[in-house]
């Protein structure tokens, strides 16, 4: 086992793999993952699936089995993404089961064309879990207005779910109050609390935003800045009566996520993110890159202050420098989901040309 992610591991950080293709489970990728550098859970998203399906021909055999069927479309696209993710979950199934489900998590995303509509997302959580019957795979939803409706309820029917385009720490405080409601509603029906789910903080994304609009010294310093500031109300969260009173009836904790923790900025360490958001009880998702980098030169020098460190203070300063990061988190959130439902028709568009070649028939 690599010792620089076992010492994350021992830390209490769970790291997940940002990604997910046919080929890295046909060819161990994963597995070795799991098995010499301590990754124990991965995550999906539309983008990752249009590069992973536009690629080669891994998926060939089985889209036109699934068209031969009359599958196409939103069918046909979770029928294999189903099948990439119920064999990554059976992978990580004793680590599941070895954390009393804390960890080992797969996740899948619903459809981005109904973000905005609550009671349709509720519906495609159940349906989509229930057709991956797998206990460690999770459902992502996103943090949006209409989503926070639909994770109460996902969480009220038992559905795990991923929460995902966070921002900010009032996002994530909208997000884990959405959690606690379904949970504390599962309590008053008399059913189980242990409903397990994530909060996906995005931080990468906050520096490439103001890349070009702070002085130089400030550049790379905004992400990791919104993550400590979000990690010190988790940690209050989990120390206030509220939460308390939960877990005394069984309840497990909603686990901070850091999501967008490869570099993306050339001129900084390949490592910059995964060594800040080095803390207890969070997950770190991480592209293969940046896994790879950290296995081979990382360093945690620190880990991250409970308090939330010099956040205050930094993210003051970038309000001087004309950085509104409310009005920032806002765009963030908007501008994730478009990202998403762009990658999401581009899917769907390649699903379509990819039928065509294999079939001869063109699909809706």
């Amino acid at each position: 086992m690599n010792a620089l992610t076992q010492k994350l591991h021992t830390l209490g950080q769970s790291l997940w793999i940002d990604n997910i293709t046919r080929q890295m489970l046909d060819d161990g990728t994963l597995a070795r993952y799991l098995s010499e550098l301590s990754v124990t859970g991965l995550t999906s998203n539309p983008t990752i699936f249009e590069h992973a399906i536009g690629t080669g021909n891994s998926y060939d055999e089985q889209i036109a089995a699934l068209a031969g069927h009359g599958k196409s479309g939103e069918e046909l696209f979770f029928g294999l993404a189903l099948q990439d993710l119920t064999r990554a979950a059976g992978l990580f199934q004793p680590v599941h089961e070895a954390t009393g489900g804390i960890d080992g998590w797969v996740s899948l995303e619903v459809s981005p064309l109904i973000v905005d509509d609550a009671a349709q997302t509720v519906e495609a959580a159940a349906r989509l879990h229930a057709a991956a019957a797998r206990p460690n795979l999770y459902i992502k939803i996103p943090g949006t207005a209409a989503g926070i409706k639909a994770i109460e309820a996902s969480i009220f029917a038992g559905v795990p779910i991923n929460v995902t385009l966070l921002f900010s720490r009032e996002q994530y405080l909208a997000a884990a109050g959405a959690y606690m409601r379904g949970i504390e509603r599962r309590i008053a029906a008399g059913l189980d609390p242990k409903v397990e789910s994530v909060a996906s903080l995005f931080v990468s994304r906050w520096d490439v935003a103001v890349k070009d609009q702070v002085s130089p010294e400030y550049r790379n310093r905004l992400g990791i800045a919104i993550a400590r500031r979000t990690y010190k109300a988790y940690r209050d969260l989990l120390a206030a009566p509220r939460w308390k009173e939960l877990a005394e009836a069984g309840a497990h904790p909603q686990r901070l996520l850091w999501a967008s923790t490869g570099t993306k900025d050339p001129e900084a360490p390949d490592t910059l993110y995964v060594e800040a958001l080095a803390a207890p009880d969070t997950v770190d998702t991480i592209p293969d890159k940046t896994l790879q980098a950290f296995a081979d030169h990382g360093n945690i020098a620190a880990v991250m202050p409970l308090d939330g460190g010099d956040a205050e203070a930094v993210i003051a300063e970038f309000g001087r420098q004309g950085i509104d990061d409310g009005a920032l988190a806002t765009r963030l959130q908007h501008e994730g989901a478009d990202a998403f439902t762009k990658s999401w028709n581009s899917l769907l568009a390649g699903l379509r040309d990819k039928t065509s070649q294999l079939t001869g028939v063109t699909s809706k």
